[in-house]
C-alpha cells in the first residue's frame, strides 16, 4: 500500500505539491493564532471556596466554617483532595478534583453542594467561589503612586478598588483584579460608654440607630397632571455629618440625644491583613490582574496594557501606574529564543545537506519538510487547544533533526540511483523511493511511539510534559505522512541526474569516511566475539556513571524575576512587618541588577492569595541580563542576596514567580520540597515539626527549612461563668455579643456613595480596649436595666492558640517547607533527609510525608517504570510488522541499551542531574537509535536479496559477510547525514547562556547529543556482524535441512 501511496505522489506531483501548500497556508493561520504562554499551566483543577468570617480566630473559623464544608466535598464526585485553611478573619477551602476535570464542570458541582450547606454555616456567613483561575493566573501586576503627595493610601486605594479594578475587570480573558496595600477607607463610631452610662443607653441602641438611618426606598408613582411622577424617601448616609446627627432617643428635658453625643465619628482604615511596598521607599496600593484559566496569556497581557495605556489618560491630576510584574516579557523572551533556535536548525539541516550531496535540488527536498511538517503540526496544536511555549517548542526542536531523516534518506537514495543512470529520471526516482519509503515510514513512526511513556504520565510531571510530547509526536507524524506524499513529489520535481563523472566515489566525504569504515568494518567482522565484549564493557561502564548522576524532577526555567518569601514568627505585629518588608525591600534595591522591588506581607484581596501576615512574597523585577554584572548567573544572585539579608529569626525562602504559585496551588508547599505533618492535635504537631527542622538544619545541602508555628498565636481568651453570667440574666450569647461589639467591633452598615462602597464600623475607642484590665471594664446591660462590667461575668487567661489551622483530607495538618542550597540534588537530599525521619518516633496517629517537587518525581517515575516496557514491546510489533521476523527485530532493539550508554555518560560528564526533562531526552535518543538499526538492515537485506538473486541459491557465509559489508558501507554515507544533521541541529540549543528556557532544552538534548556518539558505533561497529553471524547460522541450516532432503530422496 505504502508503496502505492509513493508511486501515486509521484504520478500526482503537482496536486500533491498544490494540497501541501493549502495546508500549510492553514498551518500559518493556526501558528498566528495560536495559544502563547511562558510554560504550560501545570496546576491541578481546584476550585477555592472563600469565606469571610470577620473579627474570628482560626480555631473559631474552623469548626464554624472550614470543617463543615471540607466533610461536605470529601466524598464528591472526582475529588482528589480537599484542603482547608482556617485564618484569622477568613476560611479558604481548595477542592482538588482529578486531573482531566474540566474546571467549570467542578465549579457547578462546587455550587450545588454550597446551595445545600448554608444550614450549616452560621448566620449571615455566606461563602463564595473564588475566581476561575489557576496556579498561572497571576500574569500583571502594577502599583498606583503619587509622587506627588497630593493623595493618600486611602485615596489611592480607593481609586484602585472602584475605578481602576473594574477598568481592569471588563478586559477580555481577566478573571479578577486584586487589590493590595494601602487603606481601605471605613467610617468609625468609637463609643465613650462613660457617656452611654450618662445617658442610660445600651450600646446595641447605637447598633440599631445607624442600621435605620442607611437606606432609601421607593414609594412606587403618583398621577398628577397627566404625568407620572415617582415616589423616592432618600436616607442614605454619605457623609461623617449624617452618621453624627443620628438620634438615639430623647432626654428628660426632651432634647434629642445624637451619636455625636455619645460616640467619636470620623474616617479610619478598615483593618488591614496585607500590606505592600515599592523599592523600600514607603506602602503603596498595588493590583494584581489574574487571568482566566484557558486564556492566551500574552493576548491577555496585551489587552490589559492597551486599557491601562488609556485609562492612564484619565488617572486624577498626581497619580501615575507603574508596571511591576509583565508575564508577556518572559513569554516573548521563551518564544524568540526558541524560534531563534529552529531557525539555526533549519540552516544548519540545508548547509549539511548539501555538502555531503552537492545536490541543490536534494537540499531543497530535505529543507521543505520542515516548514510543512511544521505547520502541519500547528493545525493539530491549535484545534488541540495546545499553547506554543517553552515546553512545545521544545518538542519541535528536538524533532527538526528527525523530520528530515526521511527525506534526507529518500534523496541520497535517489541521488545515487539518478548517477548509476540504469533507469529513466522518473522511473530511477520512484525505485528509490519505494526502496526506502515503506521502512522510512515504519522508523518514524517508531520515534513518533517512542513517546508513549510521556501521555502517560500524571499531575504535575503530565501538564508539563504532554505539550512537548504532543508537539514532538505531531511533528515527527507529519514527517512520516510527507516521506511518502510530499517528498516523493518534490524529488520528481527537483531532482536531477548528476553529471557524468560527479558520482558517488569522487565525493571527497565519501572517499574520506568509506577509508576510515571499510577497515574497521573488515576488523569486527573478523573478530566478532571480541567486538561484542567490547561494547558489553562499554555498557557495564555506565553503572558507574549511573551511580553518580544526581535525580532532580526538573530543572526550572529561569524567569527572570525573582521571589524573596521570608518568615517571620507568628505573632509579629503589621507594624513590624512593614518595617521588615521596608528594611529587606531597601537592601534589594541596592544591588544593581535589581530595577524595581513590590514588596508583600500578608495577602492580597483575593482567594488565591493564602498567606498569613507574618510570611512575605517579595517580587523581585530584574534588569535585563546584559546589564548585569559580568559573569554573574541567577543563582549567585540569589545567593548574595540571601546573605544580606539574614535577619534574626526570619527564615529566607527563594522561588520565582510561576514556580512558586504553581507549588503553592497544587501542594500547599511553596518550596521546593516539603513535609506534611498529619495528625489530630495542633500543638503536637507543632512540637514535632520542630524537632525535625531542628534535625534537618544542620542536614548537608539544607538551604533553609522551617516548620509551621501551627500554635503560637497569642490569646486573651475570656471565659464566661455561666453561673455569675445567670445572677445577671444574662445568656452567653449577651457577653459574647457585647465583646464582639465593643472590643472586635463590627461593621454594622454600608454607605453608598456612587460607585464607592465603604463599611460603617462601631465599637470602643482604642484607649478603653488596650489592655485586658480596659476589656474588663466593657459594660454588660442585664435584661432589668442594671449594669455589670464583663470582668464579673468572665474569666480571663492569656495563652498561646492557632495562628492558623491547615487540614487535608480532613486531617490538622502541620507543613515543613525545605528550601535546598543551589547544585543539591533532590534524590540525594531525600535519602539523607529520610534517614533522619526514621529515626523520629510519631504517636499513635500521626503520619509524615513528602510534599512538594519529590511528590511530582516518585509519581513520574513510578509510570515510566511502567509505561517504558510496554513502549519497548509497542516498538517490538512495530518492528515485526516491518521485517516480518523476530530475529531482526529482536537486533535493532539491541540499539536501546548501548545509544543509551552515550546518553548517561553525557549526563555526567556534563554535571546534569537526571531529570524528567532528560528521560524525555532519552525517550527521543531511543527512536532514533531504533530508527538508525532499521535504516541499516534494510540496506543490509536488500544488498543480500540482490546478491541471492544474482546467484539463484542459499547464500554462504563468504557471500553473507560480503554482502553484509556492502549493505553497511552504503549505509554510510545517509546515515552519517542524518547523525550530521540531528548533532549540528541541537548544537544551537547550547549557544549562549542565560536565554530563557535554554537550561531546560539543555537536559533535554544532552543525552541525544551523547546518545548520537555512540549510537553510530552500534550501528556501523556491532549491528553488522552480529547480523550476518545470525544469517550465516541461518543459512548453514537452511543447507543442512537441503542436504537431508536430498540424501532421503536417493534412500
Amino acid at each position: 500500500m505504502l508503496d502505492g501511496i509513493i508511486a501515486a505522489s509521484i504520478r500526482y506531483r503537482f496536486l500533491v505539491v498544490f494540497i501541501t501548500a493549502l495546508i500549510c497556508g492553514w498551518g500559518v493561520w493556526a501558528l498566528f493564532n495560536i495559544r502563547l504562554n511562558a510554560v504550560p499551566d501545570m496546576s491541578d483543577t481546584q476550585v477555592i471556596i472563600y469565606t469571610p468570617y470577620v473579627g474570628q480566630p482560626p480555631q473559631v473559623v474552623e469548626d464554624q466554617v472550614t470543617y463543615p464544608l471540607v466533610q461536605q466535598f470529601l466524598g464528591a464526585a472526582n475529588v482528589k483532595v480537599v484542603r482547608g485553611f482556617s485564618y484569622f478573619n477568613f476560611s479558604l477551602v481548595f477542592v482538588v478534583f482529578q486531573d482531566g476535570t474540566d474546571l467549570y464542570w467542578a465549579r457547578s458541582r462546587v455550587l450545588e453542594y454550597l446551595n445545600s450547606s448554608a444550614s450549616l454555616l452560621p448566620p449571615g456567613v455566606t461563602p463564595a467561589l473564588g475566581p476561575d483561575s489557576t496556579g498561572v493566573g497571576w500574569v500583571f501586576e502594577y502599583v498606583l503612586q503619587d509622587p506627588t503627595g497630593r493623595y493618600d493610601l486611602s485615596q489611592l486605594r480607593s481609586y484602585q478598588d472602584w475605578h481602576l479594578k473594574q477598568a481592569l475587570t471588563t478586559v477580555a480573558g481577566v478573571s479578577e483584579v486584586a487589590s493590595l496595600g494601602g487603606f481601605v477607607k471605613q467610617y468609625q463610631v468609637e463609643v465613650d460608654p462613660r457617656k452611654l452610662i450618662a445617658y442610660n443607653l445600651p450600646l446595641s441602641a447605637v447598633k440599631q440607630a445607624i442600621k435605620r438611618s442607611n437606606n432609601t426606598v421607593g414609594g412606587r408613582v403618583i398621577e398628577r397632571g397627566g404625568e407620572e411622577f415617582r415616589i423616592t424617601a432618600l436616607g442614605y448616609l454619605r457623609s461623617v455629618d449624617d452618621l453624627k446627627s443620628i438620634p438615639l432617643g430623647i432626654n428628660r428635658r426632651g432634647t434629642p440625644i445624637f451619636i455625636n453625643d455619645v460616640a467619636d465619628v470620623h474616617i479610619g482604615p478598615e483593618l488591614r491583613r496585607g500590606i505592600s511596598d515599592l523599592d523600600g521607599k514607603g506602602e503603596a496600593v498595588a493590583g494584581i490582574v489574574e487571568m482566566r484559566a484557558g486564556e492566551n496569556a500574552l493576548s491577555v497581557i496585551r489587552r490589559v496594557k492597551q486599557r491601562l495605556a488609556i485609562v492612564q489618560r484619565e488617572l486624577p491630576p498626581g497619580m501615575q501606574i507603574v508596571p511591576i510584574y509583565d508575564r508577556s516579557g518572559l513569554i516573548e523572551r521563551a518564544v524568540t529564543n526558541l524560534r531563534g533556535k529552529l531557525l539555526e536548525e533549519a540552516i544548519v539541516v540545508t548547509a549539511v545537506t548539501f555538502i555531503f550531496l552537492l545536490n541543490f535540488g536534494a537540499a531543497v527536498v530535505a529543507v521543505l519538510t520542515i516548514p510543512a511538517g511544521v505547520l502541519l503540526a500547528a493545525i493539530v496544536m491549535y484545534y488541540l487547544g495546545v499553547s506554543a511555549d517553552i515546553m512545545s517548542m521544545a518538542g519541535i526542536a528536538v524533532a527538526i533533526g528527525a523530520m528530515v531523516d526521511a527525506a534526507v534518506v529518500m534523496t541520497e537514495n535517489a541521488h545515487r540511483h539518478l548517477a548509476e543512470r540504469k533507469l529513466a529520471r522518473d522511473e530511477a526516482i520512484a525505485h528509490a523511493a519505494t526502496e526506502v519509503g515503506p521502512a522510512l515510514f515504519f522508523s518514524l513512526l517508531i520515534i513518533t511511539l517512542s513517546f508513549i511513556p510521556v501521555f502517560a504520565l500524571k499531575a504535575q510531571a503530565g501538564r508539563l510534559f504532554t505539550p512537548l510530547a504532543t508537539a514532538k509526536t505531531l511533528c515527527m507524524a507529519s514527517a512520516a505522512l510527507l516521506s511518502i506524499t510530499l517528498t516523493p513529489a518534490l524529488m520528481a520535481y527537483l531532482m536531477r541526474a548528476p553529471t557524468p563523472g560527479a558520482n558517488d566515489k569522487n565525493h571527497f566525504l565519501d572517499r574520506f569516511f568509506q577509508s576510515l569504515y571499510a577497515p574497521m568494518l573488515r576488523l569486527v567482522m573478523r573478530h566478532r566475539l571480541v567486538t561484542a565484549l567490547v561494547f558489553v564493557l562499554a555498557l557495564g561502564s555506565t553503572i558507574v556513571s549511573w551511580s553518580r548522576i544526581g535525580l532532580e524532577f526538573l530543572p526550572w526555567v529561569f524567569e527572570g524575576d525573582i521571589i524573596y518569601a521570608p518568615t517571620a514568627y507568628p505573632g509579629i505585629s503589621i507594624t513590624q512587618s512593614k518595617l521588615l518588608m521596608q528594611r529587606a525591600d531597601r537592601i534589594i534595591m541596592s544591588f544593581p541588577e535589581v530595577d524595581h522591588v513590590l514588596g508583600k506581607m500578608g495577602r492580597a484581596d483575593t482567594a488565591t492569595d493564602s498567606v498569613n501576615l507574618y510570611m512575605g512574597e517579595i517580587l523581585i523585577r530584574l534588569k535585563p541580563q546584559d546589564r548585569w554584572r559580568p559573569h554573574l548567573m541567577p543563582d549567585q544572585l540569589v545567593a548574595r542576596m540571601d546573605r544580606a539579608l539574614r535577619f534574626p529569626g526570619i527564615i529566607n525562602s527563594w522561588s520565582m514567580p510561576i514556580k512558586m504559585r504553581v507549588d503553592n496551588v497544587n501542594t500547599g508547599v511553596k518550596t521546593t520540597l516539603g513535609l506534611k505533618l498529619m495528625g489530630d492535635n495542633l500543638e503536637r504537631l507543632e512540637k514535632i515539626g520542630r524537632g525535625i527542622e531542628e534535625s534537618l538544619r544542620t542536614l548537608p545541602g539544607t538551604r533553609t527549612v522551617l516548620s509551621d508555628r501551627v500554635y503560637e498565636a497569642n490569646y486573651l481568651n475570656f471565659y464566661v461563668l455561666r453561673n455569675e453570667a445567670a445572677r445577671y440574666g444574662l445568656q452567653v450569647e449577651d457577653v459574647e455579643d457585647a465583646v464582639q461589639l465593643a472590643v472586635g467591633g463590627q461593621n454594622i452598615t454600608t454607605t453608598i456613595e456612587g460607585p464607592e462602597r465603604y463599611p460603617v464600623n462601631i465599637r470602643y475607642p482604642r484607649e478603653l480596649r488596650d489592655t485586658p484590665a480596659n476589656i474588663g471594664r466593657v459594660i454588660l446591660y442585664t435584661p432589668t436595666g442594671a449594669q455589670a462590667p464583663l470582668s464579673q461575668v468572665t474569666r480571663l487567661e492569656s495563652v498561646n492558640g492557632p495562628t492558623a489551622i491547615k487540614t487535608e483530607g480532613g486531617r490538622l495538618t502541620n507543613w515543613i517547607y525545605i528550601d535546598l542550597n543551589p547544585g543539591v540534588d533532590l534524590g540525594s537530599y531525600v535519602k539523607r533527609a529520610q534517614s533522619v525521619l526514621d529515626g523520629v518516633r510519631l504517636p499513635r496517629g500521626y503520619s509524615i510525608a513528602w510534599s512538594g517537587e519529590y511528590l511530582y518525581l516518585q509519581d513520574a517515575i513510578k509510570t515510566l517504570v511502567y509505561v517504558t516496557p510496554i513502549a519497548i514491546l509497542i516498538t517490538f510489533i512495530v518492528l515485526y510488522l516491518n521485517f516480518g521476523a523476530v530475529a531482526e527485530s529482536l537486533i535493532v532493539l539491541l540499539c536501546l541499551p548501548f545509544a543509551a550508554t552515550g546518553g548517561i555518560w553525557t549526563m555526567y560528564l556534563f554535571g546534569y542531574n537526571m531529570s524528567i526533562a532528560a528521560w524525555m531526552g532519552m525517550l527521543v535518543l531511543l527512536g532514533f537509535a531504533v530508527e538508525g538499526g532499521v535504516v541499516m538492515l534494510i540496506y543490509i537485506i536488500s544488498d543480500l536479496n540482490d546478491e541471492q538473486a544474482a546467484n539463484g541459491d542459499v547464500l554462504d557465509v563468504k557471500q553473507i559477510d560480503e554482502g553484509v559489508a556492502r549493505g553497511a558501507l552504503r549505509r554510510l554515507r545517509p546515515r552519517l547525514m542524518v547523525l550530521s544533521l540531528l548533532l549540528l541541529g541541537l548544537l544551537p540549543i547550547f549557544w549562549g547562556e542565560g536565554a530563557t528556557g535554554s537550561t531546560l532544552m539543555r537536559q533535554i538534548a544532552a543525552p541525544i547529543v551523547g546518545g548520537m556518539i555512540t549510537e553510530p558505533l552500534v550501528i556501523f561497529l556491532l549491528l553488522p556482524p552480529i547480523y550476518a553471524w545470525w544469517r550465516g547460522r541461518a543459512a548453514s541450516r537452511s543447507r543442512s535441512m537441503t542436504k537431508i532432503e536430498y540424501l532421503g530422496q536417493r534412500d
